[in-house]
């Protein structure tokens, strides 16, 4: 983009633009709403390592009874959050939105749905199919009959690569598999995840009138269409999904999503019924989604060189740069230069957007280069351990603290603990007979918190050593950035900083040189900003960054 340009989006003088992600989680539905922020830069620097933008505005509400599986309650709290930012929200020029350029959604990963294409894509079934419903085990899914998700795994395994995530019981593909087994989709009907659905009620029909005026397509992005089996090294559907729909009589051309673009990738402008109804600019671009987790892993990084009010638009994601979520479990991505994948330890890549800038910073000092040719990788796992177990052992916030002030984080723990809160685990282990560990039990409670926390930390040094082990380039992470309720514990962060060194760096060292990564250390931060509807509306933003 020329100077001229960045100077008149960035100028005080230059017109608001508004950026509006959403996302549609598991108990309510968040907005958040950024702008380009007002202050001075160096227009010789390359303008999408410049890209400054801060929210103004967030806001969510829980699901309308409860009815989180329910697509038009969806839509419906869209438009309720829209119109709470019109007229409540006190960072919009003038309580409009006519300054909005564009909407990106975020929703629950495989949580999807059957649309009528033939009838402006109203949902043909109900309810949604969520993130979290086995095609066997859910009570549903017994209630149907739970072989139809036996009939539905076993045609996938016949096709699909022995360790691809689309072989999962709650993947999208043994949901549209059941669905059909169920009853044979009628002509017409389509696969539209949670996501998709939003895009697909705001984007433009933009048809004349006429016999198809009614028509309906679905476009999705590359983080939804994982589960479902899309490609996303070859960015397509692989030849055994296509044959795999067709053994059973379905066509991947009239079922499956018709364009799958990266996250952030324009997809069209919204809808002018929709635009004059919420008050939108009819130019309002809607682009590509995500799922949460991935947007949360951009809201994350987007902290960068941050102050209270502004955040450098991922100035320093590079390869290495990870995300670790200490809630109930233990969840982290790491973005890696090459593919990972392996189903025994639930490990996948998601492709990295191309709308978001990709810059590597020369460690010799010269100025950044920004690659636009070569595909990064999300790669993750997922623990059962995770700060549960504190809740379980009846640690209050108070105690929590009071306790963790007087541990000493340089100081290693003689316990040596595996804090499950019950049977299985899952990554960095595969064992679904592995049982927590979590004795001997000290008298002193600090000393007790100690080696829970101390657990935890091991389950995360090995999370990534396995994650190098697998493949991940660098095999070491170079900074971690932490959310969850865990990620507050200073104490708890210094401890893990220092672990994490010397587990993957040996001790004593703050470096390591390897072939995938020059020299660096590891940095454990608190990230300031993980709401994945931040994160959506990052990539809304992310079009403004693209060349002309």
């Amino acid at each position: 983009m020329a100077s001229n340009q960045c100077d008149s989006l960035f100028s005080s003088k230059a017109t608001t633009s508004y950026y509006i992600g959403f996302d549609l989680g598991t108990s309510g539905i968040r907005i958040s709403v950024v702008e380009p922020a007002t202050t001075s830069m160096n227009t010789n620097t390359p303008f999408s390592t410049i890209g400054w933008f801060r929210e103004i505005h967030s806001h969510a509400i829980p699901w309308k009874n409860n009815a989180y599986d329910n697509a038009n309650t969806w839509m419906e709290s869209v438009e309720y959050l829209l119109e709470h930012a019109r007229t409540a929200a006190p960072g919009l020029d003038n309580h409009s939105l006519e300054h909005v350029k564009a909407i990106c959604v975020s929703g629950t990963s495989a949580s999807c749905l059957l649309v009528d294409g033939k009838n402006v894509g109203r949902p043909s079934r109900s309810p949604s199919r969520m993130y979290n419903y086995n095609v066997i085990s859910s009570e549903t899914a017994k209630v149907k009959d739970p072989i139809h998700g036996v009939r539905a795994l076993e045609q996938i395994d016949k096709f699909a690569p022995q360790d691809h995530t689309a072989r999962s019981a709650t993947g999208t593909l043994a949901k549209l598999l059941s669905w059909h087994d169920e009853k044979p989709l009628r002509q017409g009907e389509r696969l539209c995840h949670q996501s998709d659905y939003i895009t697909l009620r705001l984007l433009s029909d933009d048809k004349a009138c006429g016999s198809r005026r009614n028509e309906r397509f679905v476009y999705s992005d590359w983080h939804n269409c994982l589960k479902l089996g899309y490609d996303v090294r070859q960015l397509e559907w692989p030849p055994w999904l296509i044959d795999c729909l067709e053994s059973v009589g379905l066509s991947a051309e009239h079922v499956l999503p018709t364009k799958v673009v990266s996250p952030g990738e324009a997809l069209g402008t919204i809808s002018m019924n929709v635009a004059r109804r919420l008050g939108l600019p009819e130019t309002t671009l809607i682009v590509g989604g995500t799922t949460d987790s991935n947007a949360a892993f951009i809201a994350a990084t987007a902290g960068g060189v941050a102050t209270d009010t502004f955040s450098s638009f991922m100035a320093e994601v590079e390869p290495g740069t990870a995300v670790v979520s200490l809630g109930s479990t233990l969840a982290m991505k790491q973005i890696s230069e090459t593919y990972v994948e392996n189903a025994r330890y639930g490990v996948y890549s998601h492709r990295y957007p191309s709308t978001l800038p990709r810059v590597d910073n020369d460690k010799k000092g010269n100025d950044p280069v920004v690659k636009e040719d070569e595909a990064w990788w999300l790669v993750g796992g997922a623990s059962n351990v995770g700060c549960a177990i504190l809740r379980q052992e009846g640690f209050g916030v108070d105690e929590l603290n009071e306790l963790s002030a007087q541990i000493d984080p340089s100081i290693e723990s003689p316990l040596s603990y595996y804090p499950l809160t019950s049977k299985g685990e899952r990554f960095p282990i595969a064992n679904g007979d592995m049982e927590p560990q979590l004795e001997p039990k000290p008298l002193n409670r600090r000393d007790y918190l100690h080696g829970i926390l101390q657990g935890i930390s091991t389950v995360e040094n090995d999370g990534f050593a396995l994650l190098g082990k697998l493949g991940a380039t660098p095999k070491v992470p170079n900074k971690v950035w932490t959310c969850g309720g865990g990620a507050q514990n200073k104490m708890w962060t210094q401890m893990r900083q220092r672990r994490l060194r010397e587990a993957l760096l040996g001790k004593g060292n703050d470096h390591v040189t390897s072939s995938s990564t020059s020299t660096c250390s590891i940095e454990v931060l608190e990230a300031e900003n993980t709401e994945a509807s931040y994160g959506a509306a990052l990539l809304a933003a992310a079009h403004a960054l693209q060349k002309p």
